[in-house]
């Protein structure tokens, strides 16, 4: 009887103890009970919620980003620089290999992102730090070299010899019986020379070893006309030739294209697939340059004339660009063709202009400095003297406008957008512009 009223009083002290002090469990709120269509449309409101987050933060990123890239370019395209300090300078005479004497002659030719140094005794290929990479002696009287993508050709004009290097040094020499008037040389490493005796001219072919290739074309002045420039197209297949003949007794220019493949082949035994007579009458045309496989240009004392040849079997004249200036320089690169213009009397005694492969005019610009020499470097503009430089960007902004207590030979684009190798006589060195 004890035990039952024991465990009365037990239970009734836990009943109490649960009222005063509620169960955790118990305390949690009951989630309420949605209806299916409900339960899926506050499941829809939430992930829209979560996906408008999403796309606020990146068009927030996007607008950032953008204005980062905006300001980076319009500092590129706008900021003039007036100081340089020198990152780095090396003396070429005490390079490897290098002559250590100057000689009576040295000239300076852009070979991919390096250039090669050549002189009457041999050719330097130093890389952009200044280090000698290759050396190859010769004995020349008038050395002339020419670059086209991975291969460079040096040639003696008047002389007999044409050495064909690539990257890696000298892989061939072509060896000539008749004096060298011009030299060319493709991408893939085929040498072509103008060759001259009493009576005909002759553009022989070369491969990169040296060996000749079963192809000459002969000319005449009282026939086909007298050569004045050629080019080989990169590929080694075409080539475009300016010849001067007779008219009717009278002096006349035409531009001609050659081509080697199966496509010339079966257009006619010369391998001629276009010629272009009309356009040049009354001209003279000392310069013509294949661009690209597809784009080509003639530079006569007219202006400029652009070429296409899509059509391999039938070269199209794009356009012409009538200069009424003298030309007082012609520079081009795979992607620009620029001349520089006699402006007249004036505050700009110069106009630069320059044009894409097709003949679109990109930059026309006046400008007042006494250059010596002039290139174009993927998107700048260079032009220097002997101690001062110039550069500018396609968007004819004034870059850099300085002058140096040393001897320039030759000004590349260096390593960053604001760097320069400025090549001397004696050094190479790497300069940075500031402020």
């Amino acid at each position: 009887m004890d035990d039952m009223n024991s465990m009365n009083r037990e239970q009734k002290k836990q009943q109490l103890r649960r009222q005063i002090v509620p169960n955790p469990e118990e305390q949690r709120p009951v989630p309420p009970v949605l209806e299916d269509g409900a339960e899926e449309e506050a499941i829809r409101k939430a992930h829209h919620k979560v996906l408008r987050r999403r796309i606020m933060i990146g068009v927030f990123i996007f607008l950032v980003l953008a204005a980062i890239a905006g300001g980076v370019m319009y500092w590129q395209r706008y900021h003039q620089y007036t100081e340089y300090s020198t990152s780095w300078e090396v003396n070429l005479l005490a390079g490897d290999g290098e002559a250590k004497t100057e000689s009576s002659f040295t000239g300076y030719v852009d070979f991919g992102e390096n250039i090669v140094k050549y002189t009457k005794d041999g050719a330097s290929y130093i890389d952009a730090r200044g280090k000698t990479i290759w050396v190859q002696t010769y004995e020349m009287k008038s050395p002339v070299a020419v670059v086209n993508g991975d291969f460079l050709a040096i040639a003696d004009q008047q002389g007999n010899s044409i050495y064909i290097c690539d990257k890696n040094g000298c892989q061939g020499i072509a060896t000539t019986l008749l004096p060298i008037l011009k030299v060319s040389v493709s991408a893939k490493g085929v040498a072509g020379a103008i060759l001259e005796d009493a009576k005909s001219n002759y553009i022989t072919l070369f491969r990169k070893d040296g060996t000749p290739l079963d192809i000459t074309i002969k000319a005449r002045l009282s026939g086909d006309g007298y050569p004045l420039d050629f080019s080989l197209s990169p590929d080694g297949t075409q080539i475009i030739c300016s010849y001067i003949y007779m008219n009717n007794g009278m002096m006349d220019c035409r531009v001609v294209f050659y081509n080697f493949s199966e496509i010339g082949k079966n257009a006619s035994p010369t391998r001629l697939v276009g010629g272009f007579d009309e356009a040049f009458s009354g001209s003279m045309v000392p310069r013509v340059r294949f661009l690209t496989d597809v784009y080509s240009f003639a530079c006569s004392d007219k202006g400029l004339s652009f070429f296409s040849s899509k059509n391999l079997a039938s070269p199209e004249l794009l356009t012409q660009v009538v200069l009424e200036s003298d030309i007082h320089s012609l520079f081009y690169s795979e992607e620009y063709v620029g001349v520089v213009v006699t402006n007249g009397e004036g505050e700009h005694p110069y106009r630069m202009e320059i044009y894409r492969p097709t003949g679109e005019l990109v930059l026309k610009k006046e400008f007042d400095f006494q250059y010596q020499h002039v290139s174009i470097d993927e998107d700048r503009i260079l032009l220097w003297n002997e101690n001062s430089f110039l550069a500018y960007n396609l968007s004819g902004t004034e870059k850099f406008n300085g002058t140096f207590d040393f001897t320039i030979s030759k000004v590349t684009a260096g390593r960053f957008p604001n760097s320069y190798i400025i090549t001397s006589p004696q050094k190479m060195r790497e300069i940075t512009l500031q402020r």
